[in-house]
Formats: C-alpha cells, structure tokens, sequence
C-alpha cells in the first residue's frame, strides 16, 4: 500500500496542515505567560510537523494526522521547556499546594476546599488564588503528555526501539491510575478538564459554559493539576 504523503512536498504539507499547528499552538498560547511569543510557538509546530511527515508509518494504524498532532503538540512542549522562564518559587509553591491538598484529603476523607488549603498554608483567599494563576502560567499541565499514548496513535511510533516490557507495564498502570484520579476529583475541576482537553475549548469560551469569569476558570485547572499532583505522587 503506497503512502499518499510520499507523493506530497513539504511545502504542500505545511500547507495544508498550517491550520493544525495554529490550532494547537492557541490552544497552548492560552495557559502560558504574556511574553511567550506566538511564532516561536508556530514554529516549533511546523518543525514537528515536517519530522510528523519524516517518520510516519501508515501501516501503524493511526491517521496522520493524528500523528501528526501528537508530534506538534510534543514539539512545541519541547521548544516551551527548553526557554526555561519558570522561577523556582513558582515551582517550589505549587508544590507547596498540591502537598497542602493532599495531607487535608488524607486527613478528611474528601475533596479539599479552596478555603481549607489556604487555611492548611496560612495565607489568605486573594494571595491563593494568585499562587493558582502563577502555576497554571508556570507549566504546560502534563496531562497532554500523559494522554499522548491512544489506541489510533500508537507509541511504538516515536521509537524505533522495542519498548520494555516493564515501563509498558508502568505505562498502562499510571493511566489507568490518572484515570480514576481525574474520575474523582470534584465535579466542576473535571468539567474544566473535560472542555479543554476532550472539547479542546479555551479558558473563555469554558468560562462562558459555567458562567464565571475566564480567570476563575484557569484557578479551577491549575487546582485540578495540582490535585492530580498530590493524588498521583507513588508514581513520580
């Protein structure tokens, strides 16, 4: 069976796939800091589409342009993590949050409220949810990472090594653990998490679904992230 995408250029290719890099590049834009420059982004995302073109496998399963997501998507992650503009308090807070949730849920049993982990750090509502802000803006939320592996688009093909046996068994452990950690975390964090990622809506237009503002809804992602962060740290 020939390859369709054999016979097409490169230019044809970022031609015709530009949309889906600019699609993922805004969505991605939306949860970083203001100085991170849109065509840094975009261009990260063409190179990881042209490598998409390079390596991909139809015979895989997956589509291309499935694929090619994945690859554009990693590519832009890659070029975001590699400025390195995230201060170490930032990091060193939000660590602070996730562990302050999770020693209340230990503690009681249930879901930790905004008030209680505030309460749990000695500091007021305002400065939590400036901390909120800080780590959403801080990090790409890895939850992408961590769903990249689908059933269309196969990890064997962004290796080609054979994968070990053992880290295929740890792989499939932590998503079925993520699972059930995003299964249970309070309604409204997992609505938020279900828009932007499964629905691929941007903080205002989800802010427009739960009628609050688009500030309040990055407050809810970053606690969702960072209680996932306390719930799954066995396999940090």
């Amino acid at each position: 069976m020939y390859n369709v995408l054999e016979f097409k250029s490169g230019q044809e290719l970022i031609q015709e796939y530009t949309p889906l890099v600019r699609r993922i590049a805004h969505h991605l834009m939306a949860r970083l800091p203001s100085h991170v420059v849109l065509d840094d982004l975009l261009q990260a995302g063409m190179m990881g589409l042209l490598e998409a073109a390079k390596r991909y496998d139809a015979g895989k399963g997956a589509s291309f342009e499935t694929y090619a997501g994945i690859r554009i998507r990693g590519a832009i992650i890659d070029e975001v993590r590699r400025g390195d503009w995230t201060p170490r308090s930032v990091h060193r807070n939000a660590r602070r949050v996730s562990e302050a949730i999770a020693e209340i849920e230990k503690r009681t049993g249930r879901d930790a409220s905004d008030r209680e982990v505030a309460a749990e750090l000695g500091i007021g509502m305002t400065e939590y949810q400036a901390l909120l802000q800080d780590s959403l803006d801080s990090r790409l939320f890895s939850y992408d990472q961590l769903t990249e592996a689908t059933d269309d688009a196969p990890t064997e093909q962004f290796s080609s090594a054979e994968p070990d046996p053992r880290q295929l068994i740890e792989h499939d452990g932590f998503k079925q653990a993520l699972a059930q950690a995003i299964g249970s975390l309070p309604e409204r964090e997992r609505l938020v998490l279900s828009l932007y990622y499964d629905e691929e809506l941007n903080l205002k237009e989800i802010g427009q679904v739960l009628g609050v503002s688009e500030s309040r809804v990055s407050q809810i992602h970053s606690q969702a992230a960072l209680r996932l962060r306390g719930r799954l740290r066995e396999w940090r």
